[in-house]
């Protein structure tokens, strides 16, 4: 068994990272700690989320960074406001034994630009970033990239899927010169290939956590049959014997989240809504009931569930089953993470049972068939 020592790891950093139980180095940890540490290199990581992505690229990165350097030395770019809150809290936590200051800062939408601004103003090593936000910064001037030596993509394929293709491109364009590309994503769709092509080194370092299960092989994958009529109601039956536990709901339109909430918490169920007319407030507001547990139920769109890591969810329901097959791999790595297990439960029309096949096919999993009765 390996040890973060072994990988070549610092003792200040091993300190802090035990004392926040992450004891043993996981798979793709201890694959990508060594070659991030050893090689200057690019390099794609393909991993789902929850299997420890952010040691595994955030502790090369403060090892690398030059304390007495007042320049922004790596830059991390990830989906949504949640992640990058919780990367740069993370890379906090892992510097609490260092010998020198390691200053992160993260910057992101919803919040005032002219906070973010000023903070950056006092010494910065390392930046977290949204790419929207990054991109308004870069366009008043007030963010200096010159000294990057590290640029990562963090669920490069959600930010694909999220419709910062354009500023994805303006960014890597921008600072483009001597840095180091580390690209994390969990599926790999044409466009990631072509960032990969454009903009990387050709002899990249490839790591490839189980490639065959790009599924999490904790995850239970089931589906009913049901109707339009019946579906609600199979949903509830499925929630009443589930007692306490947790698990997200994700349905395909914005509508469909507001009625579905509506029709559970009528039913006494404890639900939020996730969707995409929300103000971030509100957004903020769901989320943190849901992650102090005082919600039990999360209902979301696709693009509204981006970067929600909660640990210890039981279930996903799938109300339709996604347009896209990618978004089947988002929604059930929800549940199942590190290293528990998990239900994916999608509640299909008789008309979808040839996409249930089509997904078993193409993501090599097997469904089983259940009922509510």
């Amino acid at each position: 068994m390996s040890t973060f020592e072994a990988l070549g790891i610092q003792k200040e950093f091993v300190k802090s990272i035990k004392e926040l139980g992450i004891k043993v180095p996981t798979e793709i940890q201890e694959r990508t700690i060594p070659v991030l540490l050893e090689k200057k290199t690019d390099f794609i990581g393909l991993a789902q989320t929850g299997t420890g992505k952010t040691a595994a690229f955030g502790l090369p990165i403060l090892q690398d960074i030059d304390p007495k350097k007042e320049a922004i030395q790596a830059l991390i770019l990830s989906p949504t406001r949640e992640l990058v809150q919780q990367i740069k809290k993370q890379l906090f936590k892992f510097t609490k034994y260092s010998n020198h200051k390691i200053f992160v800062e993260a910057v992101y939408g919803g919040e005032k630009i002219d906070r973010q601004i000023n903070n950056l103003q006092r010494t910065t090593h390392i930046v977290v970033a949204t790419p929207g936000r990054l991109i308004d910064l870069i366009e008043r001037g007030s963010i200096d990239l010159k000294s990057i030596k590290t640029l990562v993509l963090d669920e490069a394929d959600e930010m694909l899927s999220m419709g910062f293709k354009q500023d994805l491109n303006r960014i890597l364009k921008y600072t483009s010169g001597e840095r180091k590309t580390w690209l994390f994503s969990a599926t790999m769709p044409e466009e990631i290939q072509r960032i990969i092509k454009t903009y990387m080194d050709p002899n990249a370092s490839r790591v490839e956590i189980n490639k065959n299960a790009l599924v999490n092989a904790n995850i239970s994958h089931r589906f009913v049959r049901t109707t339009i009529k019946e579906k609600t109601d199979s949903i509830i039956r499925f929630l009443e014997g589930r007692n306490t536990e947790r698990g997200i709901i994700f349905c395909r339109t914005k509508a469909g989240t507001q009625n579905l909430t509506k029709q559970l918490s009528e039913e006494g169920f404890s639900v939020g809504a996730l969707e995409g007319d929300m103000q971030q407030r509100e957004r903020d507001k769901v989320m943190r009931a849901f992650k102090n547990e005082s919600l039990q139920y999360l209902i979301s769109t696709d693009v509204s569930a981006r970067g929600i890591d909660v640990s210890n969810l039981a279930f996903v329901i799938h109300h339709q089953l996604p347009e896209k097959l990618e978004y089947y791999t988002h929604r059930s790595g929800r549940t199942a993470r590190a290293g528990k297990t998990g239900v994916s439960i999608a509640f299909i029309l008789p008309n979808e049972i040839q996409r249930v096949h089509e997904i078993q096919k193409e993501l090599n999993i097997t469904f089983t068939e259940t009922s509510m009765q």
